[in-house]
């Protein structure tokens, strides 16, 4: 073999090593702490508290969530759909002038609901619906716990002859609180999500939503706090 064979080999060789090195350090970078971290955002800091500031345990955790649940593609909803889940949305809102509690419990129906038909666990599954939506949703899915522990109490409530639970219920404020967080998950839930081909009536209602989202959207009396009257 000649020498500039061997010469070509070993830089074939190199190259091949280097490529292996970058890939492998991209890898680890996707699911390390830095990756992990911004991938998940609040939730990593959740996972830490979780676990009494242990970083690699909660790591260890967030990484195993991506490894069951990375590979989850969400499935396209039609437009019609986009329609009957917002107009849904909208009714739950309005209910909850006249009767907050019911409405948080309909709203933890409706996002577990729509989680189900983009292709996450279904609500019978709640745990596994939670960790799935915190790889993909990471920022909005609090709310979603929120208004499922909200909604549970309440029902604990109802089920309680002598009302003793009524001292530990959520007041008004702390329901708003967590129906104007889950409606973050919500609408992120009806976007189309990313690479996701859409038809011109999708994107029409999409950009409808969006405009919505700023603040000249109307929002039934019980979501306005009270400003005070400056003097």
């Amino acid at each position: 073999m000649s020498t500039g064979v061997i010469i070509a080999l070993i830089v074939i060789v190199a190259v091949v090593v280097a490529v292996l090195a970058v890939l492998t350090v991209r890898a680890r970078g996707a699911h390390g702490g830095g990756g992990l971290k911004r991938r998940f955002g609040p939730e990593y800091d959740r996972a830490v508290a979780r676990h009494d500031g242990d970083v690699q345990a909660a790591e260890r955790e967030l990484a195993a969530l991506v490894e069951r649940h990375g590979g989850l593609r969400e499935r396209p909803l039609e437009p019609a759909e986009r329609e009957r889940y917002e107009a849904r949305w909208t009714a739950t809102q309005e209910h909850f002038v006249d009767s907050p509690r019911e409405a948080v419990a309909e709203a933890d129906r409706l996002v577990a609901e729509l989680a189900g038909a983009r292709g996450f666990p279904d609500a019978a599954q709640y745990e596994e619906q939670v960790a799935a939506l915190s790889v993909h949703h990471a920022r909005h899915v609090q709310g979603y716990r929120s208004v499922h522990r909200f909604a549970g109490a309440q029902g604990k409530a109802d089920g309680t002859a002598d009302g003793s639970s009524d001292a530990a219920a959520p007041g008004t404020e702390d329901l708003r609180g967590a129906l104007l967080e889950a409606r973050a998950l919500f609408e992120d839930l009806l976007a189309p999500a990313r690479g996701e081909v859409t038809s011109k009536k999708t994107e029409t209602t999409t950009t409808a939503t969006a405009r919505r989202d700023g603040h000249s959207r109307h929002l039934p009396r019980a979501f306005q706090r009270h400003q005070p009257k400056e003097s």
